[in-house]
């Protein structure tokens, strides 16, 4: 059984890591056209939905469904796809958002596939990241924060689909 910690990051660092975020991407994508966000259900729709808002190049938003964890606190490392995007990728500036980075089997996983699919340019952002438990080389675009090695919940973010909902990051600890 779990409970919730202490807080590790409150709303007021969330709403700055989301500007400091966002003024990236904006400054990046000067010009284009459009980009396309893809989140990375379903942890990655608080952030995306935060973010996407204070993009000021047009989005186009899809969603992917993938699974590693289940109902437990550690990755199986083996990454299945649920739910593709629903688009044509090629030739779109494509940024996929995910919410944490930990061990990076997922994100290297949807990087490869994605990649198959001629996008003018393929970029990651995470809102935490977690490198130290990096078990591939990668290393994500734009990130929110880089974070200690502890499961947390809450802004997105989960355990046994629980606390998605809390407005700020707890550490979570065991009974």
């Amino acid at each position: 059984m779990y409970r919730i910690g202490k807080t590790l990051i409150t709303e007021e660092e969330i709403k700055k890591m989301l500007t400091e975020v966002s003024d990236k991407i904006n400054k990046d994508y000067a010009g284009c056209d459009e980009i396309f966000l893809i989140g990375v259900l379903r942890g990655a729709l608080v952030f995306l939905a935060d973010l996407m808002r204070l993009i000021k190049i047009p989005v186009i938003m899809d969603f992917l469904v993938v699974s590693s964890y289940g109902s437990d606190t550690e990755s199986s490392g083996v990454v299945m796809l649920v739910k593709d995007v629903d688009a044509d990728l090629e030739g779109k500036h494509v940024i996929i958002v995910e919410d944490l980075i930990d061990t990076g089997v997922t994100l290297r996983y949807l990087r490869n596939m994605l990649n198959t699919r001629n996008p003018a340019s393929l970029k990651i952002c995470t809102a935490f990241d977690k490198p130290a438990r990096r078990k591939v080389d990668l290393t994500p675009d734009y990130v929110g924060m880089a974070i200690p090695d502890k499961f947390i919940v809450g802004y997105g973010l989960d355990v046994a689909n629980r606390y998605r909902n809390l407005p700020e990051v707890y550490i979570l600890e065991e009974n």
